[in-house]
């Protein structure tokens, strides 16, 4: 039998449950996935990374804290789903042992790797196997309604650049992309409702590398007068998108957080460009390889960065508002 490392280089598909086995409803994935794929399949995805800010958990034994608190929330019953999409490669490293461990428990579960070169050809073959875990795909109208909300969610994204809506209401709707809540119908009503306003700020600021774990984190930028004008993770779940299997693979190849450094630099470039923002908050998270990219974000971005760290969910802490406010005050005299 091959080794885990044996099957990813030949671009195996691999299967932790029969592929037989019948789908139920609701498909727990760690990290960005094509939601249009999971809603095509007739399956409703849950991003589990969206209950950890709010958990109550104190994980038995951690490196990262984001997959420690899902694994826990699903071995211990906290969160009802029937299968589970490990985004195993070209995003998150703890997510496949922790996903393994769900996995041991009985959970049935498929590893989804994006990858590393953008090979449009491995992308499409992950997908395929990806629709077939799934049962395959049955309803292809879920590919455009879910193409019109990722629309409405650039359109909003765009008002946030515009400063006619909040940073905290934006990131709290294009962070639900990864699954759009559960109901695409539903979730539209939701962004409808986001309200439309005049921001005042002292400056803005672009937030890099992996979503803050403080639920409250952007609240508490924006009392300190900083308006958060990118997320950079989030902005990948309305950025990529197709109207069918050949359109996603060409799209979600070009993943920034899956690929080499060297492309995400371009696109932040680009991004803090277009956005003007005047300075960069960019958030590690304790135990996340990605933590060892900020020196390189600190060589090759021409920004103020002001890096922060978070370990277990939790509201911002004291240390964090006096760092932030100590940015915002930095900022405000800056030429």
């Amino acid at each position: 039998m091959k080794s885990l490392v044996e099957s990813i280089k030949s671009k195996v598909i691999i299967y932790c449950t029969p592929i037989g086995q019948p789908m139920t409803d609701t498909v727990g994935i760690t990290a960005l996935i094509p939601p249009e794929l999971v809603y095509a399949c007739r399956h409703r995805p849950l991003d589990v990374n969206n209950v950890v800010p709010t958990s109550s958990i104190n994980p038995r034994s951690k490196l990262c804290a984001w997959t420690a608190v899902w694994r826990d929330e699903i071995m211990e019953g906290g969160l009802d789903i029937d299968s589970l999409v490990v985004v195993a490669g070209g995003d998150c490293h703890n997510a496949l042992v922790d996903g393994q461990k769900v996995a041991l428990s009985g959970v049935p579960t498929h590893y989804f790797f994006y990858p590393f070169d953008r090979d449009p050809d491995y992308m499409a073959s992950q997908l395929d196997g990806l629709a077939g875990f799934l049962g395959g795909i049955k309803n292809k109208e879920m590919f455009r309604t879910i193409s019109g909300l990722k629309e409405k969610g650039l359109a909003l994204d765009q008002l946030r650049v515009d400063d006619r809506a909040r940073a905290s209401d934006v990131f709290s709707a294009l962070i639900s992309f990864g699954d759009l809540q559960g109901d695409p119908a539903a979730f539209e009503e939701v962004l409808d409702t986001i309200p439309h306003t005049d921001v005042e700020y002292s400056s803005r600021v672009a937030l890099i590398g992996v979503p803050p774990i403080y639920p409250d984190f952007h609240e508490v930028a924006e009392s300190f007068g900083l308006h958060v004008v990118y997320d950079e993770l989030p902005y990948e779940f309305v950025r990529l998108g197709g109207n069918d299997l050949q359109a996603l693979a060409g799209s979600y190849r070009n993943y920034s957080f899956s690929g080499p450094i060297t492309g995400r630099i371009e696109m932040i470039r680009q991004e803090l460009d277009r956005r003007r923002v005047d300075g960069v908050i960019h958030y590690t998270q304790f135990a996340c390889h990605h933590t060892l990219e900020d020196e390189i974000f600190r060589a090759h971005l021409d920004y103020p960065i002001l890096t922060v760290q978070g370990d277990l969910p939790r509201s911002s802490s004291e240390q964090l508002k006096l760092r932030l406010e100590a940015f915002s005050e930095m900022l405000e005299v800056m030429p």
